[in-house]
């Protein structure tokens, strides 16, 4: 599938999740599917220092809270890498309260200004992406269920919805279906339940989320996304 140039280079080829049209093959579809019982959204709020070898590049804000019968999930993420300049990304994703995404609106500042809209109908979602001097593009996303989770690019508390959704009861493999607005790319990950680990300290479980060709690790703690690894490529979202 087609990959957009969301952020600095240097950083995004260690950070987001890399699609293909092998991502949604066969051994996907027998993992186990992702449970249809309603996920709980809680309210949420804090703050991830994004680490590259060791280097802090990066900052992001985050909240998830309730809004009448919806949920807000808001994030605003600044990354600044040596030599490749400074990109701001910000993100307010509307929920159901299970789960079910209802809306979603980012915007991207780096070289060029990028905004986009995603509004969910069902199973569909349409969405309009402006360019700073282009003409604007929409474009239609189908899927097999309306329960979809949005990881966008450089948004790591959009992780910590994802192992909200995870069946904690259920445990072992669950496939969950997922898109990524900035790269208008949409897919499967399946999520691995790997034990509890000590991080720092800290009691958590890991969460081992795999894509076609990647590997990311999720720590949790008490039901809060604490710390986010992508090992292959020595970068880690640091909960503060």
């Amino acid at each position: 599938m087609k990959r957009l140039d969301a952020v600095a280079a240097a950083v995004c080829a260690m950070l987001v999740l890399s699609w293909s049209a092998a991502g949604q093959n066969e051994q996907a579809s027998k993992n186990k599917a992702a449970p249809a019982a309603p996920a709980v959204v809680t309210a949420d709020r804090g703050k991830f220092r994004i680490i590259s070898n060791e280097q802090h590049v990066g900052t992001e804000e985050f909240s998830v809270a309730p809004s009448g019968a919806e949920w807000i999930s808001r994030g605003s993420v600044e990354i600044k890498v040596p030599g490749a300049g400074t990109t701001q990304v910000t993100g307010e994703l509307r929920l159901a309260a299970d789960g079910r995404p209802l809306g979603y609106q980012w915007t991207s500042q780096g070289d060029k200004k990028t905004t986009g809209t995603i509004v969910f109908e069902g199973t569909t979602a349409e969405m309009e992406l402006r360019v700073e001097g282009e003409q604007p593009f929409t474009q239609e996303f189908r899927f097999d269920s309306p329960q979809v989770v949005i990881l966008d690019n450089n948004l790591y508390h959009h992780y910590g919805m994802l192992a909200r959704f995870f069946d904690w009861n259920a445990k072992g493999v669950q496939t969950f279906s997922v898109l990524i607005p900035q790269d208008m790319a949409t897919g499967k990950v399946t999520v691995e339940w790997a034990g509890p680990r000590d991080l720092d300290g800290i009691k958590t479980e890991l969460l081992r989320v795999r894509s076609s060709d990647l590997e990311i690790e999720l720590y949790v703690s008490a039901g809060k996304l604490v710390r986010v690894a992508v090992p292959i490529s020595k970068a880690e979202i640091r909960r503060e």
